[in-house]
């Protein structure tokens, strides 16, 4: 056997790097050749890691940044055009994908955790989907949001519910219409995004946002996480009466007991997570 044919294969760099800064995990989209579009690989590693860390006590925070110029350049297209010659001409794969991502998408929004995006460059279609579904989001001056698929005859009907959940029914219908590019300061202005910092700092900023919210009772945060997102689609008289039963339950907490405690004398909590 010649030396060429032994030769293995070169092993392909992973699509989804996992690191942890302190009690914060950093998630970060690795296919920049492919502008990090999420492909049915990445889609899966995504939700793999956010069900991994959904019971890990360890991690408090979730920061989810990307390498390369593009934060995420929505759905892999040439991967799905790719089964336009199944026998179907794609229908059940693209239904496969579609609830696939849409699965992970609902997954950030239950993890117990803070998730904050790091976007530090153009997000459309799926990928300004993930930031939009993501709690919080820290975004670069350099970078961009859009939902463009009306351009290529693929209206973004997925990237519409999260992104319609975020900002003003105009501005979305706006981005989902024309398919035109917001900047990072007009994304701000409409509650896209929380803060626009210089090029190249987002990431460390996006981290020590996470971090201030990781320092409070995780027990706390989970609750008020799970309460924001279910009060949000009730009616008003729902919504109250939800939230002063969520409101009764924290105050039985042990933690709600210590920090109101700490509070009258004048001192730092000593959070138990429970």
């Amino acid at each position: 056997m010649s030396a060429q044919t032994a030769r293995a294969p070169a092993p392909q760099p992973a699509i989804l790097l996992q690191e942890n800064i302190g009690s914060i995990r950093v998630l970060t989209l690795n296919r920049p050749a492919a502008r990090n579009s999420l492909s049915e690989g990445l889609i899966a590693e995504l939700h793999a890691a956010l069900t991994e860390i959904h019971d890990d006590n360890s991690v408090r925070a979730v920061v989810i940044a990307a390498n390369g110029p593009a934060f995420s350049a929505g759905h892999d297209m040439k991967e799905l055009t790719a089964r336009r010659s199944d026998s179907d001409r794609g229908r059940a794969y693209f239904g496969q994908v579609m609830n696939a991502c849409s699965a992970m998408m609902q997954a950030v929004v239950h993890l117990p955790k803070p998730v904050v995006a790091a976007v530090q460059g153009i997000a459309t279609a799926a990928g300004c989907q993930l930031v939009a579904s993501c709690d919080l989001a820290v975004a670069s001056e350099a970078a961009g949001f859009a939902t463009p698929g009306v351009d290529i005859g693929l209206f973004c009907s997925t990237p519409m519910v999260a992104l319609s959940r975020n900002i003003p029914r105009k501005q979305a219908m706006e981005m989902l219409l024309t398919g035109e590019p917001i900047s990072a300061a007009v994304a701000k202005n409409i509650g896209l995004v929380n803060r626009v910092v210089a090029a190249g700092t987002e990431r460390d900023a996006a981290i020590a946002l996470a971090q201030k919210v990781a320092l409070k009772s995780a027990y706390t945060v989970k609750l008020g996480k799970e309460a924001f997102y279910r009060q949000a689609e009730m009616s008003l008289a729902d919504a109250y009466r939800y939230a002063a039963e969520v409101m009764t339950e924290n105050m039985m907490a042990r933690d709600a007991e210590e920090g109101i405690g700490a509070f009258i004398e004048k001192r730092e909590p000593k959070w138990q997570d429970k």
